[in-house]
């Protein structure tokens, strides 16, 4: 659940110049009265982020049916847009809670009224995790797990702790060679549970981890890889079960945005009535035309009709041509994603680019449009070039608001909605 007034309430916000590429003409309206004067994509500044009404909509529904055909609850990665408009609609779907990465991230979605928060992160910050305890305490109705990954961990939630009213729910985490965080083996996993057990502050609540650390791509050997991690995740759920160290229902828990197929090949076979398998996807909502685009199992060439498709798109103009086959965009590091690959160029001047346009690099502020075989006079200064972007979790960041358009392929899309981020 979220509290659905709240978020609401952002449409009542006023809007001004701290919000990049928004037009004069909003500052001083609240977000519904700019809303109501029906603004198009040209009544815009460039650069600017676009969201896709159609494709969010469409990715919303087709996670929320694979999960729910699946077996598996779903608790998308709030972080990768930290949008509570946005988690709004991914909980109406029908997703059990909201995924987070930091104590912060967790305030900021009590804040907005979410119910049901997993924690993909230790918890050992002395404020955050005493203010987090005692919310617990304060509502009974809320749901919160976070991760160890360490006897010392738990050690030092405890010292923080003491005893406490109502225990903290904790995931053991098991990690993998070269991987991120995690405890490095099965018996190491299984040593940080029973000190979890042995916790006046904490309660074993499953086990999970990432897979999306082992593999980058999906070759026979990346799925190898994750295949052979998820199956020893399973392994540890199953001897913490038969140790009776869980005190409750049971959450297992993985899957990103490439490899959520495999969590549903390898674990499965553990949800019963006293397991759940929790998915923590998070880049599916808007998907992307870069990495996701090329490894996430739910694109068309492997699922056929029902597929994720890109929701964000990057908008930029030509503001200088110093060579003849060089144009250079207003918009950089500062505005687009690159951490995942360039931005590729989809349409320049409203129509489709060309083959071998290209983006080569970006500056701060400023991107390298190639035009091998193009006319200096065909792409001239003030041309906009459309950008398909790679990458969301570092897209949103780098927006307070976004603009969201009825149909990113139209001539000039209407604005139907502006979307709040919270970074």
């Amino acid at each position: 659940m979220i509290d659905k007034a709240a978020v609401e309430a952002l449409h009542d916000r006023t809007l001004g110049p701290e919000y990049k590429s928004v037009p004069p003409a909003a500052w001083g309206l609240t977000v519904r009265d700019y809303l109501a004067t029906a603004p198009t994509l040209a009544d815009f500044a460039t650069p600017v982020v676009t969201l896709d009404r159609r494709h969010l909509t469409s990715n919303i529904d087709v996670m929320a049916r694979w999960a729910d055909a699946a077996g598996m609850r779903l608790a998308p990665h709030g972080k990768t847009t930290m949008a509570p408009q946005l988690w709004a609609e991914q909980l109406e779907a029908g997703s059990w809670g909201i995924t987070l990465a930091t104590g912060w991230q967790v305030q900021l979605a009590r804040a907005f009224g979410v119910q049901s928060i997993l924690l993909a992160n230790a918890l050992i910050d002395p404020v955050t995790l005493r203010w987090i305890s005692a919310d617990l305490d304060a509502h009974d109705d809320v749901e919160f797990v976070c991760w160890a990954d360490s006897v010392d961990t738990v050690a030092r939630m405890t010292e923080i702790l003491g005893t406490v009213t109502r225990p903290i729910p904790v995931i053991v985490e098991l990690g993998g060679p070269h991987g991120r965080t995690g405890a490095r083996s099965v018996d190491e996993a299984r040593r940080v549970a029973a000190a979890i057990s042995s916790s006046p502050s904490v309660t074993l609540a499953g086990v999970g981890g990432y897979e999306g650390a082992l593999a980058h791509d999906r070759t026979p050997a990346g799925l190898d890889a994750v295949r052979a991690y998820l199956d020893e995740v399973a392994a540890l759920h199953a001897g913490l079960a038969a140790d009776g160290l869980y005190e409750g229902r049971a959450i297992v828990t993985a899957g990103g945005s490439a490899y959520q197929d495999l969590v549903v090949e390898r674990l499965s076979s553990v949800v019963d009535e006293d397991t759940a398998v929790v998915l923590r996807s998070g880049a599916y909502v808007v998907h992307d035309d870069g990495f996701y685009a090329d490894i996430s199992p739910l694109i068309a060439s492997r699922v056929g009709e029902q597929h994720l498709s890109s929701a964000m798109h990057g908008w930029a103009r030509v503001v200088s041509r110093p060579e003849p086959e060089l144009a250079l965009l207003d918009a950089g590091k500062r505005d687009f994603p690159f951490d995942e690959g360039l931005p590729t160029p989809q349409r320049i001047g409203g129509r489709d680019a060309e083959a071998g346009h290209h983006i080569s690099a970006l500056n701060d502020q400023h991107a390298f449009l190639r035009t091998p075989g193009t006319a200096r006079e065909d792409v001239p200064v003030g041309t906009v070039a459309r950008l398909g972007l790679s990458h969301p979790c570092t897209a949103f960041d780098k927006w307070r608001m976004l603009p969201v358009v009825d149909d990113a392929d139209a001539a000039n899309p209407r604005i139907v909605d502006l979307v709040h981020t919270f970074f």
